[in-house]
């Protein structure tokens, strides 16, 4: 079994001591790199719709951008990120072991990188998925990675002999995964809050979720896509009445 997730605009610098990777997709970030190292203050903040100070930090990121950094300015992805889908992950907590695991079967979507292992080796940035960043392949970051990524996903699913991809990203973020590309069977659970006019999503738990579900995945090394209902962290239940086959529903009541 593959899980991924989509990564995080918040991150965390700590020192970690642990051997990285590097990311199967480098050359292509580091091109992107040099596309967004063009953009000014200005062009940062209407491409990602964010205010002045973020645009300076992210337009200095992009600035200090390496083809090769050293150690020292790297983090490795899985424990870098620190938004909420990482507060349900709870990456610095994985053993040893269960790093090794993730390594083959978890995989983080992201914008600059295309497609990470929870160990690589990555520098400080923000690039949203959805970003209409121009480049010579295309207007958006969806043409700029083209198939590469959904190829790559199948490389590793052929490594570990999974037919199945569990789907814990953002609608942004799994959209640059080409569906007509892509080999695996695609599930995608479905979190839901029990409120007072009926289920629905809320967008800060269901993210929590989504990590809480592929650290559910890496420590019970799950392979079959119907052991995902086991899944009950955080008060989570499966159910089935409410589920179809590729989208099982976990709901939390009140």
């Amino acid at each position: 079994m593959l899980v991924v997730t989509s990564p995080a605009k918040k991150l965390d610098w700590s020192d970690r001591d642990v051997e990285m990777t590097y990311p199967a997709l480098q050359d292509d970030a580091i091109a992107l790199a040099e596309v967004a190292r063009t953009l000014s203050v200005g062009d940062l903040m209407k491409l990602m719709h964010i205010s002045e100070d973020l645009a300076k930090l992210n337009h200095e990121r992009f600035r200090s951008f390496q083809a090769d950094p050293s150690d020292s300015d790297l983090r490795p992805a899985a424990l870098a990120f620190a938004g909420d889908t990482y507060q349900g992950l709870e990456a610095t907590s994985l053993d040893a072991d269960e790093l090794a695991w993730a390594q083959d079967h978890f995989r983080i979507l992201s914008g600059l990188y295309g497609l990470l292992r929870p160990l690589d080796a990555m520098q400080p940035y923000r690039l949203e998925m959805g970003s209409r960043l121009a480049t010579a392949k295309g207007k958006t970051l969806y043409a700029y990675w083209g198939r590469k990524i959904a190829d790559a996903l199948n490389a590793q699913a052929d490594v570990v002999g999974s037919d199945v991809l569990v789907n814990c990203a953002s609608q942004e973020y799994f959209g640059a995964v080409d569906l007509d590309v892509l080999k695996p069977r695609v599930v995608t659970p479905v979190f839901l809050e029990d409120k007072p006019g009926g289920p629905k999503v809320v967008s800060f738990y269901a993210k929590k979720a989504r990590g809480a579900m592929t650290r559910f995945i890496i420590q019970n090394r799950l392979t079959d896509a119907a052991a995902i209902t086991g899944f009950d962290s955080g008060g989570y239940a499966y159910q089935p009445e409410m589920s179809e086959p590729d989208a099982p529903v976990f709901l939390r009541r009140a």
